[in-house]
């Protein structure tokens, strides 16, 4: 009996304890395991709950939906992020639709000619080593005649075959196991471009994160692409083995003994029935794990990015409750996934353990009656187990699966989110979204949307006609029936209490708000050529043209002279050269040829970065003299030896403090030289004389502003000022707003809106 098992162990990679060699297995590695550590799939055969597991302790931040748009007029506050303990399950139907959905779009894309290639060469492999696996079948047969026979001569002939198949065996599986994985890093590098210039495109980064449609979009591009392709490929390649496998050997172990292949059929069948309900709950469950611990870990990285403010109001105790609680709905979910896991190896384990003797026991008599040599009954063992590995896929592979089911959901889901309707993006714009936003050209005359000449009248920057402002998800008003012309050099100031809706009314400006009616129109000026752009199948339907051109993308407010500077400026990854540069020219720094990493850039689609179809001509790079001449125009030239030039890299936004920081951004937008530019309390952070100061620069760079402040020193810097007060009435039908001329006497007492 002891000889019955050694070839089981030897020559099948079923056994729970598999020894070398695995060479008879098409797939010795288990489903997704990968050599490289870095780009490999996650999963391993059946312990994939455990490997996801593993996975979200070392994904990127993972931030979970927040308050539609935070600050002034908030439009709600969704509920925590891991308040969602439950979920309904997906049905498979839903499943292979967004398996399909997720996958295809690659096949034929402009790469499909290289990876259809690939995925030719890795199909050619697979069958190579299944070949070899069924040559090892009848070496081993003969091999263990020979050792039963006592025949030496005969051993060591069948011993050197087996040492030459080796030989030229392992390089087949080898190469497989490569081509798979770099086919996988391909799809994987492919999918990240396409769903990241989909995540970008019209904003809807923003859209996602202030309206709270999905959780962690930057972990399902991060880990579950990375899962997808690979472990995607993994189990077609399985798929495609256990069909060629089906054939090769079930004419083996049906000419050995009929009866044999029916108890196959029965066992497996069997066996899939009991495992698909012992882990039926396992796919939501995955589901669950991975957003709990992104939840989880994001908890965690807020801690680092705020560790100064949380030092200031000594809130460790509170922080410390919050991760715990985040942490304890992990671990909750984690302890249902171990004891659905617990069940499902109950049986799985002596499933596997079973098939060790099952085939030899039922061929035994035969070898007992001499019908049979001993050798056969290796084949018939050998032949049991690589048909019974492919009915079996369900019952072997089920975690790895469920994990699998859970990825594709996540991913399905967001790419519906990503679809090219953008409805889910809008769930109310049938009915409050009607904010038309638009261009007209300085040249004497433009064509409008009815066929008729349009003269843009002169000195005029920017209109805004009848405009009614509400919050996107609440529809709550914020600002009834608004009508302002701001003429070139014209300067407005906007006041009112907190949650008034000054920085909503910036918003809806910079085109990310468009929740209400109305109409506002730039006019491009000067020298500038109004930038156009083609309309998308997947762009909002109530921004329409009203001038000459409409607003589709924040590259193209830029394009037209339109730039915004938020309180906090945005910190950018990179050089302090790339901070002064930002936004207007970064496309251009990337694209540098000094750039390293993009000049060794191997794959064509990693290379693009534009995520707007408008093309727009812009101010030429400035040069270093001219960045360190605006560094001390905004008085930041001590910075320079601070941080050793131009082009060292750090973490700004901790470095530089924030009045540093909003100093650099007026640096920003001295260099960009717009047209109009909006300020939202732009100058909290400084003392009055920087403020006076960078006014003063962007006043006599010939920039008309729109700022938002509270400070009564601020009426100095501006000829107009905008009260706007809080909008009490459900029917919007009071006018909320008032707007005056500064040098009107005594202007902060008589008005009723006054700060």
């Amino acid at each position: 009996m002891h000889l019955l098992v050694v070839p089981t162990c030897c020559l099948s990679s079923t056994s729970p304890h598999p020894q070398l060699p695995k060479l008879p297995r098409p797939l010795p590695r288990s489903l997704g395991h990968s050599a490289s550590p870095r780009f490999g799939v996650p999963f391993r055969r059946a312990v994939a709950a455990p490997a996801m597991r593993r996975r979200g302790r070392r994904r990127a931040a993972a931030p979970p939906p927040t308050a539609a748009a935070a600050g002034e007029a908030s439009s709600g506050s969704p509920g925590p992020p891991g308040g969602e303990d439950k979920r309904a399950g997906t049905d498979l139907k839903t499943l292979a639709r967004r398996f399909w959905k997720v996958a295809a779009p690659y096949w034929w894309s402009e790469d499909k000619a290289q990876a259809r290639l690939q995925l030719a060469g890795v199909f050619a492999l697979t069958l190579a080593t299944t070949g070899i696996s069924v040559g090892f079948n009848f070496l081993g047969r003969d091999f263990y005649n020979a050792l039963a026979d006592k025949d030496q001569e005969q051993f060591t002939k069948q011993l050197l075959y087996y040492l030459g198949g080796f030989a030229v065996g392992v390089p087949f599986f080898v190469l497989r196991d490569y081509a798979r994985e770099t086919l996988s890093l391909r799809w994987r590098s492919w999918m990240t471009s396409y769903y990241m210039k989909r995540y970008f495109k019209n904003r809807t980064f923003y859209k996602i994160q202030s309206q709270s449609l999905i959780d962690n979009p930057d972990q399902r591009i991060n880990d579950d692409l990375s899962a997808f392709t690979g472990t995607a490929l993994a189990f077609s390649l399985t798929l495609l083995n256990a069909v060629v496998d089906l054939v090769s050997f079930s004419n083996i172990l049906y000419g050995i003994y009929p009866p044999l292949f029916v108890v196959l059929i029965v066992y497996s069948l069997g066996g899939t029935a009991i495992s698909v309900f012992l882990g039926k709950s396992l796919v939501n469950l995955n589901f669950m794990q991975e957003k709990k611990e992104a939840d989880f870990r994001y908890g965690l990285v807020r801690v680092r990015e705020n560790a100064e403010s949380i030092a200031f109001y000594g809130g460790e105790e509170n922080e410390l409750q919050l991760l715990l609680d985040r942490f304890r709905r992990a671990y909750q979910n984690l302890s249902e996934l171990l004891i659905a896991s617990r069940n499902l190896e109950f049986f799985t384990n002596g499933y596997r353990y079973l098939i060790q003797i099952l085939p030899a026991a039922v061929v035994a008599p035969m070898f007992f009656a001499g019908k049979i040599e001993f050798g056969v009954i290796n084949q018939s063992v050998s032949a049991f187990n690589h048909i019974l590995s492919d009915f079996s896929l369900i019952v072997f592979q089920f975690q790895s699966i469920s994990a699998f089911s859970a990825v594709i959901d996540r991913l399905g889901e967001f790419d519906d989110l990503l679809g090219e309707n953008g409805s889910s993006l809008s769930p109310r714009r049938d009915s409050i979204d009607g904010i038309n936003i638009s261009f007209k050209s300085g040249s004497p005359s433009v064509l409008s949307s009815n066929g008729s000449q349009m003269q843009s009248e002169p000195g005029i920057v920017l209109e805004i006609c009848d405009l009614t402002l509400l919050t996107p998800r609440g529809g709550n008003i914020l600002i009834t029936d608004f009508n302002m012309e701001l003429k070139d050099k014209d300067h407005l100031l906007v006041m009112g209490p907190s949650g008034c809706g000054k920085t909503s009314l910036l918003r809806a400006l910079a085109g990310l708000w468009t929740s209400g009616t109305g109409d506002i129109i730039y006019h491009a000026r000067d020298s500038r050529q109004l930038q156009t752009a083609t309309l998308g199948s997947n762009e909002p339907s109530n921004i329409k043209p009203e001038g000459e051109e409409l607003l589709q993308s924040s590259k193209q407010r830029r394009d037209n002279g339109i730039f915004f500077v938020p309180q906090r400026p945005y910190m950018v990854l990179g050089t302090l050269r790339q901070q002064l540069l930002y936004p207007t020219w970064t496309a251009n720094i990337h694209q540098s040829p000094t750039n390293d990493a993009q000049s060794k850039a191997p794959l064509s689609f990693l290379s693009e970065v534009s995520t707007s179809d408008g093309v727009g001509a812009k101010p030429e790079m400035p040069s270093t003299d001219e960045l360190i001449r605006v560094l001390e125009v905004v008085r930041l030239g001590y910075i320079l030896p601070r941080f050793n030039g131009m082009d060292s890299v750090h973490d700004w936004a901790s470095v530089l403090s924030l009045g540093e920081q909003q100093r650099l951004a007026f640096a920003r937008l001295l260099l960009a030289k717009p047209t109009l530019v909006l300020l939202d309390e732009s100058t909290s952070a400084l003392d009055d004389t920087n403020e006076v100061h960078l006014y003063s620069q962007i006043e006599a760079a010939g920039i008309t502003y729109i700022s938002v402040g509270h400070r009564k020193t601020l009426h100095r810097f501006h000829n107009k000022v905008l009260y706007i007060s809080k909008s009490d009435s459900a029917t919007g039908s009071l006018r909320n707003w008032e707007l005056k001329p500064t040098d009107q006497k005594s202007i902060e007492e008589s008005s009723p809106f006054a700060s």
